[in-house]
């Protein structure tokens, strides 16, 4: 099966600092893949060369079959782009900035009006059709850019942080969107700093500072972490993250809301440990128990550790999960 992306030695510098860095990794027909990093992972340039606004500085990457050094306007064609910052017109209703979007592409008028009410439907903005951009809610926003993107019936769609700033509610109705996608065979790339998002995904990539840590299902990347995740209360969460860190060194602990999590070798001594050296210090402990590796904890700990080599990919997989 022809992959509907397919990224070689992808390469991206800007004034000769690297913000991605021999990126390999291949994305099967009607897969959802998420591309997983912080703030400045270099997550939004992939997506940019994936939708062939940039081009890349070496390596090249090949977009439903068109390549995106040499044929950008075909790979346009073929994709829809939902960018992190809204880029639809504030000044133009609902329905106005689908109209816009189907010119641009030149859908067929006849299929304009019979494509626009199923849209709107789809991404409930039909009560909204004559609502202006501007005055929509940050939800709606990315609901309307998502439509906008599909008017012309893309193969792939590329989506940056689409729910970066977006309130829970309208996150999770987001992503319920998806699904009739995949089921009709498109092929969505979403990058995401939300871990949970990412768990969703049948495969994700981590990155960080442009270089690719690990490219798996969900499940088998939190297997990656290695050793024991232990969960620890604290009465002072902050004062036992620094506490602990001091115990294990400063990649082993991470604050997760009001818990620490610390990567042990041993989840029994490493708990046993963690009581006295608290203890010790005076710092009541609500809590200790071992939980499973969540991908937060597998960035982290792989971020920490020493530099490694590029991960391998494991290969897509021939249908969408």
């Amino acid at each position: 099966m022809t992959p509907s992306i397919r990224t070689e030695n992808l390469a991206k510098s800007f004034g000769g600092m690297p913000a991605v860095a021999g990126l390999t990794l291949e994305v099967a027909p009607g897969e959802l893949f998420g591309l997983v990093g912080p703030d400045g992972a270099g997550k939004t340039t992939v997506l940019r060369l994936l939708a062939a606004l940039v081009p890349p500085t070496s390596g090249d990457a090949w977009v439903a079959g068109r390549s995106v050094a040499r044929e950008p306007e075909a790979v346009h064609e073929a994709i829809g782009y939902v960018p992190q910052r809204f880029g639809l017109y504030p000044d133009l209703t609902v329905a106005e900035n689908l109209a816009f979007y189907a010119d641009l592409y030149g859908v067929p008028r006849r299929t304009i009006a019979e494509k626009t009410p199923r849209l709107l439907a789809w991404a409930r903005l039909e009560p909204f059709r004559r609502r202006l951009a501007g005055n929509l809610s940050g939800g709606m926003k990315q609901k309307l850019a998502l439509a906008c993107a599909l008017i012309h019936t893309p193969r792939v769609l590329l989506l940056d942080e689409p729910t970066n700033g977006v309130d829970p509610v309208s996150r999770r109705e987001f992503w319920t969107l998806l699904r009739p996608l995949l089921a009709e065979g498109v092929t969505i790339f979403v990058s995401t700093s939300y871990l949970d998002e990412a768990e969703r995904c049948g495969r994700v990539a981590l990155l960080h500072a442009g270089r690719l840590l690990a490219c798996a299902p969900p499940e088998e990347v939190k297997g990656m972490a290695g050793g024991a995740i232990l969960e620890i209360r604290a009465a002072d969460p902050r004062r036992a993250l620094s506490l602990l860190r001091a115990l294990w060194g400063e990649s082993a602990a991470a604050l997760f809301g009001d818990r620490v999590h610390a990567r042990v070798e041993n989840g029994t001594s490493g708990a046993a440990r963690a009581r006295s050296a608290l203890g010790v210090e005076g710092l009541e402990v609500l809590g200790i128990r071992e939980v499973p590796a969540s991908l937060e904890d597998v960035f982290v700990a792989m971020v920490s550790d020493s530099p490694k080599p590029q991960a391998p990919v494991s290969p897509a997989p021939e249908g969408v999960f």
